[in-house]
């Protein structure tokens, strides 16, 4: 199954391509091919969603935030990592370069 080891913000992460994202009145919505589950990943978890196309470092994706919206590192830092583990937990991001998931039920 997926990795239960928690992100920290010296990882880089990246967007699997194994989902379908669309745009539904400013938020993003997205179907994951692998396990069939639709996902709304809202305003800002579509922002991030985007940021995440290309592997990029966590630490870079805060910065990137606060330089967007006014909110504190420390709430942003938390906000950001808790979104993104639930996320990995899901099977729709890749850590460290790490290989796409094959999960067989």
């Amino acid at each position: 199954m997926i990795s239960t080891e928690k992100l920290s913000l010296s990882d880089r992460i990246m967007a699997c391509d194994q989902n379908i994202v669309s745009d539904m009145g400013g938020e993003k919505v997205m179907l994951s091919i692998q396990n069939g589950n639709y996902y709304n990943l809202g305003s800002i978890g579509g922002t991030i969603w985007e940021m995440i196309g290309e592997s990029t470092g966590i630490a870079e994706l805060v910065d990137r935030l606060l330089g967007e919206y006014e909110v504190n590192r420390t709430e942003c830092e938390q906000q950001v990592l808790d979104f993104l583990n639930h996320l990995r937990k899901e099977g729709l991001v890749l850590v460290n370069g790490e290989a796409a998931s094959t999960n067989q039920a």
